[in-house]
C-alpha cells in the first residue's frame, strides 16, 4: 500500500527504522504494516516479511493470487485442479487454517471450514501483498501460527489514473477488468471491476484405491470444470485536516465452480460461491509522537451448492471484527502500541448444523526501541475466548546491524489456534470436546544489503501441540497429534547487467511428533524443498522475462502411502509497449507441458499461453 507522506512521517519518528525514509514512491514501496501492526520500512522489520508490490504483479502477468504466490519462501500452494480451484497454502508448513490473512486490515476466512478462498480474491484489484513468515498470535491472535498475508486493494498515487485491460488464453480463458483511481491533497478514491470466465481442464481423475483421495468418485465425468468470477472493489479516503485521517473500502466477488463429485451420495457437483469485505478506518494524529486509531470490518464467505440444477446445502459465516490501537512515543526510536481487538465468528451449514456463534475479546502491548545498532521488540496478549476461555501469547525479537551492511536477527514466539465450526459441528467428523492448538516458534536470521543486491537467511523451529487432525478409532476429529516444523528459507535479489533478479529457496522438515504409527511421518502435502527464480529484462519498447518454480515430493496422507513426485515448472512472459499509455502481454505458462499434481488425483494444467493489452497512463 502506497502510503502517505504523514503517516510515513509518523512511522519514521516512532518506529525509528535504521535507515531514513522519504517520500519518493520508490520508497514508499518499502513501507510495511503487516507485522508490528505499525509502519516500519523492510529493512527494520525484525520479521521474515516478503512484500509483492503492483510492478511485481503486472510483471508477472499472473492470473490469480495463487498462481501470484507459488514458490514464494515458505509458502507450499495446493490446488485442486486449476484456475478457480479450491486452493490451500501451507506457511512454514503449518496448517492450511494456520494462516491469518487480511483484506486491507479486515480479518478473512470461512469460520466453518477455516480455509480462506484465495482463488476468489480477484488479482486485478490486489495493490499490494505483505507475507510475514513466522506466529503473529501475540499481536492477532488465533490463526497466526504460520503467519500472516495481508492483501491491499487498488490505491492509486496522486492525479487520476485511469486503467483498462483485457486477455484470453487457453481453456477458452477471457478476462477483462476496468478501474480509475483519483487523489488530490485532501481525499483518494479508487474503484475496481474485473470479470474473469474459464471453460477449465479436466480436474479430477477420481479415487486411488485402497487410499480414498481425489473427488470422491471412481469414475468422474471426462468433462472440463470451468469456473468464472466477477468482482468489484471500492477504496477511498478523506483528510479532513493534518490530525484526522477517514477510510473505507469494500471488495465483492461473486463466483460460479464446477467440479466432479459421486452422485451415488447426492454431493454437488456446482457452486455459487460469494467473499465479501467492508471496513474502514478512523485515525487521529496530532503529533507525530502519537497516533489513535479505530478500525472495523466483516467479511462474509458463503456457497450455495447444487447437483446439475437440484440445491443440496449451504454454507455461510460471517466474521465482524474490531480493533482501537494506540500508538504512543516513549523517546526517539522508542514506541509503545497498546489495543483492544473484538471479534465474532458466526457460520452455519445448512442440514448439518444450525448458526453457531463465537465471540472473542483480547488485549495486547507491544514495544519497539532502537537502541544505537540494537533493536528490540516484545509484544504480549490476552484474548477470552466465549467457547475456550483465556489464553496468552507473546513475543519477543531482536535485531543488531553489524559491518558491510550485514543484520542478525533473533525472535521467539508462542501461538494458539481456535477449532473451527466444522471440526466442532460438522456430522462424521465434528467433535465438541476439542482443545484450541498451541504452538512455540524460535528463529534465527542473517541478511546484507548493498545498493543493488539484497539477500537474506532464516531458520526456525516450530512445535505444534493438540494439531487437530481426523481420527480413525473415534471417526472425529481429535486432539490427537503433535508435529515438529524445522526449516531454512534463503531469498535474494539483484540487479545486473539490466536484469532484474530474484531467488527464494526453502527446506524444510514438517514431521509428526504423536504417538503411534504416524510418529515421524511427514506431514501431508507439504513439500520438503521448494524453489522460484524470476528474470526480467527491458530493452527499448520490450521486457522479457521467466519464471522458474520447482517443489520436491510430498505426500498426500499421514501414513506417507500416497507420493505425489516433485515438478518443476517454467513459465515465459514478453510485454511491448504499444505506446506511452498502451501495452502489449504474452504469456507461455508450463512451457515444457510438465504433468504434476499438487492434491493427490487432481490434474494441474499443462502447457497454457495467454493474451492480454494493458491501458495505464504513467
Amino acid at each position: 500500500m502506497r502510503s502517505q507522506s504523514l503517516v510515513v512521517a509518523i512511522a519514521a519518528v516512532l518506529a525509528a527504522p535504521v535507515h531514513a525514509q522519504s517520500d519518493d514512491a520508490s520508497k514508499l514501496d518499502q513501507v510495511v504494516v503487516t507485522a508490528t501492526r505499525t509502519a516500519v520500512t523492510v529493512d527494520a522489520s525484525l520479521a521474515a516479511v516478503d512484500v509483492i508490490t503492483r510492478d511485481d504483479i503486472d510483471r508477472s502477468q499472473a492470473r490469480s493470487l495463487p498462481e501470484l504466490l507459488r514458490g514464494r519462501a515458505g509458502l507450499t500452494v495446493v490446488n485442486q485442479g486449476g484456475l478457480g480451484k479450491l486452493t490451500t497454502l501451507f506457511l512454514r508448513g503449518a496448517e492450511s487454517d494456520h494462516v491469518l490473512v487480511l483484506v486491507d486490515g479486515v480479518r478473512v476466512g470461512s469460520a466453518t471450514s477455516g480455509l480462506v478462498a484465495l482463488q476468489d480474491l480477484p488479482i486485478e484489484e490486489i495493490e499490494r501483498v505483505e507475507i510475514v513468515r513466522g506466529p503473529r498470535s501475540s499481536l492477532y491472535g488465533s490463526e497466526a501460527i504460520g503467519g500472516v498475508i495481508q492483501v491491499f486493494t487498488r490505491r492509486a498515487g496522486a492525479g487520476v489514473h485511469p486503467r483498462l485491460s483485457a486477455g484470453i488464453g487457453s481453456h477458452g480463458f477471457r478476462e477483462a477488468g476496468a478501474g480509475v483511481g483519483v487523489r488530490n491533497a485532501t481525499g483518494w478514491f479508487d474503484v475496481d471491476g474485473s470479470w474473469q470466465h474459464d471453460d477449465g481442464i479436466n480436474a479430477c481423475t477420481g479415487i486411488g484405491f485402497p487410499i480414498y483421495a481425489g473427488c470422491g468418485t471412481s469414475t468422474p465425468d471426462p468433462d472440463r470444470d470451468g469456473y468464472r468470477n466477477r468482482s468489484l472493489s471500492l477504496r477511498g479516503g478523506l483528510t479532513p485536516g493534518e490530525a484526522w485521517t477517514l477510510e473505507g473500502n469494500a471488495l465483492r466477488s461473486e463466483g460460479h465452480n464446477v467440479y466432479d463429485s459421486n452422485p451415488d451420495f447426492g454431493l454437488p457437483d456446482n457452486s455459487d460461491i460469494v467473499q465479501q469485505v467492508i471496513g474502514g478506518k478512523l485515525r487521529y494524529a496530532p503529533a507525530a509522537d502519537f497516533a489513535l486509531q479505530f478500525t472495523a470490518g466483516r467479511n462474509l464467505d458463503a456457497s450455495k451448492d447444487y447437483l446439475g440444477d437440484t440445491f443440496t446445502d449451504r454454507f455461510w459465516s460471517t466474521r465482524d471484527s474490531a480493533s482501537l490501537q494506540g500508538d504512543v512515543g516513549l523517546a526517539p526510536g522508542q514506541l509503545l502500541t497498546l489495543g483492544l481487538d473484538w471479534l465474532r465468528d458466526r457460520g452455519a451449514v445448512e442440514g448439518a448444523f444450525d448458526t453457531r456463534t463465537r465471540g472473542d475479546r483480547a488485549g495486547f502491548v507491544q514495544y519497539q526501541g532502537t537502541f544505537g545498532r540494537q533493536q528490540l521488540q516484545a509484544a504480549l496478549r490476552h484474548d477470552d475466548n466465549d467457547q475456550f476461555g483465556g489464553h496468552d501469547t507473546g513475543s519477543v525479537a531482536w535485531g543488531t546491524d553489524l559491518a558491510h551492511g550485514l543484520r542478525l536477527t533473533a525472535s521467539y514466539g508462542t501461538a494458539f489456534k481456535a477449532p473451527t465450526f466444522n471440526e466442532l459441528y460438522f456430522p462424521f467428523y465434528g467433535n465438541p470436546a476439542l482443545r484450541p492448538e498451541t504452538s512455540r516458534s524460535a528463529e534465527v536470521g542473517v541478511g546484507q544489503r548493498g545498493a543493488t543486491w539484497h539477500w537474506q537467511l532464516n531458520a526456525y523451529q516450530t512445535d505444534v501441540d493438540d494439531l487437530i487432525t481426523y481420527d480413525s478409532h473415534l471417526f472425529e476429529a481429535n486432539n490427537l497429534d503433535r508435529a515438529r516444523i524445522r526449516g531454512a528459507e534463503l531469498v535474494g535479489d539483484a540487479t545486473l547487467g539490466g536484469w532484474q533478479l530474484a531467488a527464494q529457496a526453502t527446506l524444510a522438515d514438517p514431521r509428526n511428533r504423536s504417538a503411534g504409527a504416524n510418529d515421524g511421518n511427514l506431514l501431508p502435502r507439504r513439500t520438503r524443498r521448494s524453489a522460484r527464480i524470476d528474470a526480467d529484462h527491458a530493452f527499448g519498447a520490450w521486457q522479457v522475462g521467466a519464471s522458474w518454480i520447482a517443489e520436491g515430493a510430498r505426500y498426500d496422507d499421514f501414513a506417507n502411502d500416497l507420493r505425489l513426485g516433485g515438478y518443476a515448472t517454467l513459465d515465459l512472459r514478453a510485454r511491448y509497449a504499444l505506446g506511452q499509455n498502451w501495452s502489449l502481454q504474452a504469456q507461455l505458462r508450463n512451457a515444457f507441458d510438465r504433468r504434476y499434481e499438487t492434491a493427490a488425483y487432481f490434474n494441474q494444467p499443462g502447457r497454457e499461453f495467454g493474451l492480454s493489452v494493458r491501458y495505464a497512463p504513467k
